[in-house]
């Protein structure tokens, strides 16, 4: 009976420690909403974080060098810098924001994604590190059949 009480207690605590992670998340949509109505990259950059990004080699971006369909185009994010925001722009769509994530302490920045794009552009990825500095990588792609059109 000790020995289930104990299993019980151990499970009930670990998932304890998970609710926090998961309630720290930011509305930047609500805290930020100018990034969102930004036409191009370094405009939104500027109004999410007020600064201008550094090329970094250790931020690696993959996604296809030629998308066949724009409507599903994937995306995949990793880094080794320690972070505090991590944020995915473009300049085919009317709006250069994709997304931004907030980055809980001890967390892996290895995301993977699918977006749209009307048409042939560049990604962009910006990551604030826990220094407070910024850093970005930059990649192009062709889009084969726009995601906004068919």
């Amino acid at each position: 009976m000790q020995r289930r009480k104990f299993l019980s207690l151990g499970a009930l605590a670990a998932v304890a420690t998970m609710v926090p992670a998961s309630l720290s998340a930011l509305d930047f949509r609500a805290t930020k909403p100018d990034v969102w109505t930004a036409k191009t990259v370094n405009d939104g950059i500027a109004k999410l974080f007020g600064k201008v990004a550094t090329p970094s080699d250790a931020i690696k971006l993959t996604i296809p060098k030629v998308a066949s369909n724009g409507g599903q185009i994937p995306v995949d994010i990793a880094t080794d810098i320690p972070a505090k925001t991590v944020a995915l722009f473009q300049d085919a769509n009317p709006e250069s924001a994709i997304m931004v994530w907030n980055v809980v302490e001890g967390s892996v920045v290895d995301y993977s994604l699918k977006i749209k794009m009307k048409k042939s552009g560049s990604m962009t990825v910006v990551v604030e590190g826990k220094d407070g500095k910024l850093y970005s990588t930059t990649k192009s792609l062709d889009v084969a059949l726009g995601g906004c059109e068919g």
